[in-house]
């Protein structure tokens, strides 16, 4: 699985990105929720979201493209990846006004893996989730606010997620939350 592949509509992703050198992305609430809303705004039309995880100075994405009709002639995967620029880019703008920095914000690459392994699939949910639990933000995953996790346990509040999708391999919330709590190995995730 290269992070070189092109983009494909009807296909699941795990997109990630890292900020430059030792800047944050994220420095207070603020800019998380910004972000969010720059995501449901380029992202939403394009893809469905099932996973995302946002930490001070990086992301991860779990997202199936749909399938579009009505795709210019620049191709589907400069159509797709033109989404994502925009929501990098102009994130970017407004942080360097907000914190009065100039340059690149994020690395110039947005590393991309696409998903065809249901196997892999559950683990990279995993993982996704217990992103910062795994590099020590929090002890445990109900206290980190900037992911997908607690649209899943909160199935009755509206969200932006697409949960029924991932939904399918839990038979009920509290199958979810001990699956989340569990040790699994990502022996084959080799994420960088």
């Amino acid at each position: 699985m290269s992070n070189t592949e092109n983009f494909e509509c009807g296909y699941v992703y795990h997109i990630y990105t890292h900020a430059n050198g030792k800047d944050l992305i994220f420095r207070e609430e603020e800019n998380y929720k910004y972000f969010l809303d720059k995501l449901v705004k380029y992202i939403i039309p394009i893809a469905e979201i099932y996973a995302y995880c946002l930490m001070s100075n990086h992301f991860h994405f779990l997202i199936r493209f749909k399938n579009l009709d009505q795709i210019s002639n620049e191709g589907e995967h400069k159509y797709l990846m033109r989404q994502f620029s925009n929501l990098l880019n102009g994130y970017a703008k407004a942080y360097n006004k907000k914190y009065n920095r100039k340059g690149a914000l994020f690395l110039d690459f947005l590393k991309r893996k696409r998903v065809n392994d249901e196997k892999y699939l559950i683990k990279l949910f995993h993982y996704i989730h217990n992103n910062p639990v795994n590099h020590g933000f929090v002890e445990d995953i109900n206290d980190w606010k900037y992911s997908s996790y607690h649209s899943y346990i909160n199935l009755a509040k509206e969200s932006k997620i697409e949960r029924k999708e991932m939904m399918q391999y839990f038979e009920t919330i509290k199958d979810f939350v001990e699956y989340h709590k569990s040790n699994v190995e990502y022996d084959f995730l080799t994420i960088e």
